[in-house]
């Protein structure tokens, strides 16, 4: 009889059920790995799910309540139910938090808790990307090495500032990083298998993240190819037609929405907010491509300076508003990725060692991001930054594992890791020490733990009988050096409500443009209140009462005269037309009737015409119209407030209220 060895691997896969896999790993992964995964994961799900009440940015929120009360509405991303503008971006991320709306019912919990899942799902793929990336023919489960590497990751994800603010808000970026690291994931697993579908899965990916926040999704796509032109196991040619039939996924999986909204007659559509000529077309390449990067036009928030994120230029990421939200592991990443061009580490670490395509993945995903984010000179909020954290986090765990395989290995090349170390906490103390007054005892701890680990990286090196006890020492040290700090910054959020426009971590530096830390709160209360006529609306008085007047310019509106238009709407079909989305944004929450915003977010967009008005008004589906207390259309002599002020009358003791209808 013939007996055939069995090797460890297949002896655990066959002795584990899914289920047992899932939560504790083959036997051939490290007992503590997938334990320890969970265990990260679950802090993911407290930090991005804790007391999220309060937390919400109205302009989507408003988007979001609509699109449960008409489909016509969800499909276009209409920020009102009568749908007569869309928000300014894509509508995939609302149409996620939406149908949860629709499901559970809308309110807090079902329109954020699907961005907490986003965000911890992130951090999961984080974790499995990393660790296969360290996968040999030795170690076919990515050996210990890897799977150190990919918790490192998972953690330094988990805890980045800026991530976890966002991940508590409805802004379409927490969906954006998901999709992008679903693609590296893929791209990465292409390489690794050699499988056309799993490149083509990667554009796919790129794809929908285009249809949540157009062409933000597109900074990936130049380190994808060049990973898998460089590292692809088939001939070049091969490589050449691979990628341009993955490019071809990409452009229909990011064109379709766009192609059939514009195509669709637009009389019968809400107008695309954020263009100049009713077209998405017009908001990919301006207001949302070329505005932001260049500054030209309506795309230029904030001057050359970029508004809420300060001034353009090299030292950007590291200012008093990014530096904290960011830029706590960026030296790090710097030094990893120096240490990984000059030597080809893999000369230096042995085996188990990263694979290359790994490095130019995320090096490449981090290098592009980091230039476009630095020198773009429009409208530019802190919160984008998140779409860095997944590159630097792979980077950060993958750059401890390779130079302490350097340091042990290598006498020349052993100082690397002390460097890294050093310079990373020493700007970890210089962040903390730019708001002194905020857990002033933090900046100290970091520079002691800085100092301790470095010299006990040294000396360990220097005295091999004591090597191992050190270095356990200077192990401790490093995880307080590095991580203390964005840790500190993690934790806030929990304790206070964000700002729904602008979510940020951390304290206040005194230098946020509009909406910073500090500055006007968004809110999403919950509960009832009732309006004249015995309506009632779920929410009503509390989302007034935070709503009003909060989250953007434009202006609020009283309580006396929301009322007066609750009571007073009769049959038409908007409740009023107001000059922006950030006047019409509250109103829609507060009473949940539809609002039409004449000029859009901005209050700028050509939206509204004289013979547009004309026809809504005669047609009875408008009756009032609230000119004057905002930008856009309902301010100066414009041809729609002449018409307004000519042919409606003035409101007696509503101030700046028109009714039409007489």
């Amino acid at each position: 009889m013939t007996v055939t060895a069995i090797r460890p691997g297949h002896r655990a896969a066959g002795r584990r059920g899914a289920l047992a896999r899932a939560l504790l790993g083959s036997e051939q992964d490290p007992r503590w790995s997938r334990p320890a995964m969970w265990a990260v994961l679950a802090v993911a799900f407290v930090l991005y799910a804790w007391a999220l009440s309060g937390n919400a940015n109205e302009y989507y929120a408003a988007a979001i309540l609509s699109g449960t009360k008409s489909w016509k509405a969800f499909f276009f991303g209409a920020i009102d139910a009568g749908s007569f503008i869309t928000v300014d971006k894509p509508p995939l991320a609302l149409w996620v938090m939406g149908l949860s709306a629709r499901i559970f019912g809308y309110g807090t919990w079902s329109m954020l808790l699907p961005q907490a899942i986003a965000g911890v799902a992130a951090v999961g793929l984080v974790f499995s990307a990393v660790r296969r990336a360290f996968t040999t023919p030795a170690h076919p489960g990515g050996g210990r090495r890897g799977h150190v590497a990919a918790l490192i990751a998972a953690v330094v994800m988990t805890l980045t500032p800026i991530t976890v603010a966002i991940n508590r808000d409805n802004n379409p970026d927490t969906v954006l990083v998901l999709l992008l690291v679903l693609s590296a994931w893929f791209c990465l697993e292409a390489l690794r298998t050699g499988r056309m579908r799993s490149l083509l899965l990667a554009a796919f990916f790129v794809g929908l993240g285009f249809n949540a926040k157009m062409l933000q999704a597109y900074l990936v796509v130049p380190a994808l190819a060049l990973a898998y032109l460089a590292c692809a196991r088939t001939p070049w040619i091969r490589r050449v037609w691979h990628l341009v039939a993955a490019g071809v996924v990409l452009v229909v999986s990011s064109a379709w929405w766009m192609v059939i909204t514009d195509l669709w007659p637009k009389d019968s559509r809400p107008y695309i907010g954020g263009s100049t000529d009713n077209t998405v077309w017009d908001l990919v390449i301006g207001y949302n491509g070329l505005g932001r990067i260049f500054g030209q036009g309506r795309g230029n928030g904030g001057g050359g300076g970029g508004g809420f994120g300060g001034e353009s230029g090299a030292g950007r990421l590291f200012n008093e508003i990014l530096a904290g939200q960011i830029s706590w592991l960026l030296p790090f990443c710097v030094v990893t990725l120096a240490f990984a061009i000059l030597l080809r580490v893999r000369r230096v670490t042995g085996d188990g060692g990263p694979s290359g395509a790994a490095w130019l993945v995320w090096g490449g995903w981090l290098a592009v991001h980091y230039v476009v984010f630095s020198f773009s000179s429009g409208t530019f909020h802190p919160y984008y930054t998140t779409a860095m954290a997944p590159a630097v986090a792979a980077l950060a765990g993958t750059g401890v594992v390779v130079m302490w395989a350097a340091y042990r290995r290598s006498r020349a090349w052993a100082w690397v890791l002390p460097l890294a170390v050093a310079v990373t906490g020493g700007w970890s103390f210089v962040v903390l020490r730019r708001t002194p007054e905020w857990l002033p005892w933090l900046a100290w701890v970091v520079l002691g733990a800085t100092l301790v680990a470095v010299a006990a990286l040294v000396l360990a090196r220097m005295r091999r009988q004591v090597r191992v006890r050190v270095a356990a020492v200077a192990l401790a040290a490093v995880v307080v050096a590095g991580l203390a700090g964005p840790a500190a910054y993690a934790v806030t959020p929990l304790r206070s409500q964000t700002n729904g426009t602008n979510p940020t971590a951390g304290p206040s530096s005194g230098r946020m443009g509009f909406g910073g830390p500090g500055g006007m709160r968004g809110r999403m209360p919950t509960g009832g209140a009732e309006f004249p006529g015995g309506q009632s609306q779920p929410g009503n008085a509390e989302r007034r009462a935070a709503f009003m007047g909060r989250g953007g310019p434009g202006g609020g509106v009283s309580d006396a005269l929301t009322k007066y238009l609750v009571a007073n709407q009769g049959g038409a079909t908007w409740l009023v037309a107001v000059s922006s989305a950030q006047q019409a944004s509250g109103l829609i929450l507060s009473t949940g009737r539809p609002v039409i915003a004449m000029g859009g977010f901005t209050g700028s967009d050509p939206a509204m015409t004289v013979a547009r008005l004309q026809a809504l008004v005669s047609s009875g589906q408008l009756r009032y119209v609230l000119s004057g207390s905002g930008g856009g259309p309902g301010r100066g002599d414009t041809e729609v407030t002449t018409w307004v002020r000519q042919n409606c009358s003035a409101v007696d003791g509503q101030d700046g209220l028109y009714d039409c209808s007489e």
